[in-house]
């Protein structure tokens, strides 16, 4: 439940101002789910750098994986954000 308690008796449960948008935006989402993104991203390019060895390409490094990954986070994370704010506004309607 949302809102806050009143201290009169028969008073209804306040609720919260929802004018000014999502409290939980895909930006603010973004911020909380970049490092998991980024992570996950990394272990992905890793492994396919693995699996380059079936056809003679050189393996990626851990270390390049990890730095290979970070400008690919960001859209991963963005789409990522995008999918659980819709989810989060499907359960509330």
């Amino acid at each position: 439940m949302s809102g806050t308690k009143s201290h009169s008796l028969k008073a209804p449960v306040t609720e919260i101002d929802t004018n000014e948008g999502p409290y939980w935006s895909v930006q603010r989402l973004s911020i909380w789910f970049f490092p998991f993104a980024w992570g996950a991203v990394a272990i992905n390019l890793f492994l396919i750098g693995l699996m380059w060895q079936a056809i003679d390409l050189p393996v990626i490094a851990p270390v390049a994986a990890i730095l290979l990954s970070f400008p690919l986070a960001f859209p991963a994370t963005w789409a990522c954000a995008r999918w659980i704010r819709g989810l989060m506004d499907e359960a509330e309607g």
